[in-house]
């Protein structure tokens, strides 16, 4: 533990740390479920997990001694050899999402990555001219170059370039995909929610006209889990049955964020039938399936099922989105509306507020969010909240609004 105080370590960041973010002015040291505390111990409410990683809050004691054990075993051993908690985990994975075959790599940006590589080498193997990809405006698939080239806000690729044949159209436009879907186009990538983009969910049958029209010209469907996975929407992935549709079929997911609860891994589920699509020698991972990041993540798989807590996503959603259209509904002048699913859910600033600007004040009122798009305040507590802290959350949010001035 260290002795230096919040203020002497900021001036070490200023001088040390490449300056690529802007982080808020605060040095946190140590975190409780939802939680978190900086040097000096001053409390936050986290609604933001981490951007939806820490799914079973921070500091959870069964996920910590996990790690903990299996670090005083085997931390890591590449893949020039099995080891057991890769195979196990991927084994529960496959069984969980219905998928045939997984690889493990660090990150949802490398997951999305491997699943276009993946595309475009199905095709490549088979003789046939097919390398495009169809994603979405407003989409956001990771930094790395292949993924930021599927993102589809222009932003992120400004000064970046991109790897060519990607093409972008509005979605939930299901009319625009069939337009753009000739033979060359190799795979669908869509999630289920956007999350980055404003949290904006699926239109009913978007899903299932995308898996059809895929099916009809033989492309296959990536379906980008990172944010929407492992229990986020109140079931394991948010491909799968809800209230609204019945289950899609994809060919390959991504997952990342709270597979492993805060422990960095990435992975890519996928059908049986590209199992050969990346044969040896064709893609890899150095740190990806280490015997210690799979443990996490087999722990906290273990952790969501054991406690319910997937089960409970669903009740806490909506006792939070009662909670939002409440404020929603008291503060029309600032509020717009609220959308989103399970415990990824938005509230829409009106025009002219800007969500970011809003986040120092409400960690000043003790409370953490993250901003989606420009007018949206993004909510994605630890699936492990207490609606109480929902409340509390909500109330401190609620307050902050309030005492804003009119735009």
């Amino acid at each position: 533990m260290t002795t230096r105080t919040s203020a002497e370590l900021l001036e070490l960041a200023s001088k040390r740390l490449y300056p690529n973010y802007k982080p808020a002015a605060m040095m946190l040291a140590r975190g409780r479920g939802a939680e978190l505390f900086d040097v000096e111990g001053r409390r936050w409410l986290d609604l933001m997990a981490g951007v939806a990683v820490c799914s079973v809050g921070h500091a959870h004691p069964k996920l910590a001694a996990a790690i903990g054990e299996q670090a005083a075993r085997l931390m890591h051993v590449s893949n020039y050899f099995y080891n057991e908690e890769n195979v196990l985990l991927a084994d529960e994975l496959c069984r969980l999402s219905g998928l045939s075959r997984a690889f493990f790599c660090n990150s949802g940006a490398e997951a999305n990555e491997a699943m276009f590589k993946l595309a475009r080498r199905y095709f490549h193997a088979k003789g046939l001219p097919r390398t495009r990809i169809i994603a979405f405006h407003n989409a956001f698939h990771g930094r790395t170059m292949g993924a930021l080239s599927m993102t589809g806000t222009p932003k992120y690729r400004e000064g970046f370039g991109g790897v060519e044949g990607v093409t972008h159209v509005a979605y939930g436009d299901l009319a625009a995909v069939k337009a753009e879907m000739k033979g060359d186009v190799a795979a669908v990538i869509v999630e289920p929610v956007q999350g980055e983009g404003g949290v904006l969910p699926a239109p009913a049958g978007f899903l299932e006209g995308l898996r059809a029209i895929c099916d009809e010209h033989g492309a296959l469907l990536l379906v980008d889990e990172v944010q929407t996975g492992i229990g986020r929407l109140g079931r394991w992935f948010g491909y799968q049955a809800s209230d609204t549709r019945g289950e899609v079929r994809p060919d390959a997911i991504s997952l990342a964020k709270g597979l492993a609860g805060g422990f960095p891994i990435g992975a890519m589920l996928t059908s049986e039938e590209l199992a050969t699509a990346l044969p040896p020698g064709t893609h890899g991972s150095t740190f990806g399936g280490n015997p210690l990041a799979c443990c996490a993540a087999r722990t906290v798989l273990r952790i969501l099922d054991e406690e319910g807590i997937v089960a409970s996503v669903k009740a806490k959603g909506e006792r939070l989105r009662a909670m939002l259209l409440e404020v929603v509904r008291d503060l029309p002048n600032v509020c717009d509306g609220e959308r989103g699913e399970g415990l990824l859910r938005g509230l829409l600033l009106k025009q002219g507020y800007v969500a970011r600007d809003i986040l120092p004040k409400l960690a000043d009122a003790g409370v953490l969010l993250t901003a989606a798009g420009d007018r949206v305040l993004r909510f994605t507590p630890p699936l492990v909240v207490t609606e109480s802290e929902l409340a509390e959350g909500v109330a401190a949010v609620r307050k902050v609004l309030a005492g804003l001035p009119p735009v």
